[in-house]
């Protein structure tokens, strides 16, 4: 899907994925943290995205994983980003993508074209939820 760069974006995106995760088996500590994970890829990609463009977000869910893949049109930050540790506790900011690292069985900026910016993240749906 393709969104809007605005802040309710995380909101639709967090909601589309909440919907199809209802089809799953997926637990509920699962859910919580792919709620996060795009939550915070997208709002990411509002904040630095380049002026009047948008947020396109690929969701893939099968029976063992879920695949999160949040773009823009922007320049690709450094990959060691993702392993940087949490800024100093009065930082406003910055803790997105280490949020992202820690939540994530994997997360990359994916190479593509020089004017993108393509993170995918991957998590495994391994909990299943109580019936």
């Amino acid at each position: 899907m393709s969104l809007p760069r605005q802040p309710s974006s995380a909101t639709r995106a967090r909601h589309a994925l909440t919907t199809l995760l209802c089809l799953t088996d997926a637990g509920e500590d699962t859910r919580a943290n792919l709620a996060v994970l795009i939550s915070e890829a997208c709002s990411n990609a509002v904040i630095h995205a380049a002026p009047d463009t948008t947020v396109d977000i690929t969701i893939r869910i099968d029976d063992h994983v879920c695949v999160l893949e949040v773009g823009n049109r922007g320049v690709t930050p450094d990959d060691d980003t993702l392993a940087a540790g949490l800024p100093a506790p009065l930082t406003v900011g910055g803790r997105g993508l280490p949020l992202i690292a820690a939540l994530a069985d994997t997360a990359t900026f994916v190479a593509g074209p020089p004017d993108r910016v393509l993170l995918r993240i991957t998590k495994h749906l391994t909990e299943v939820r109580d019936a």
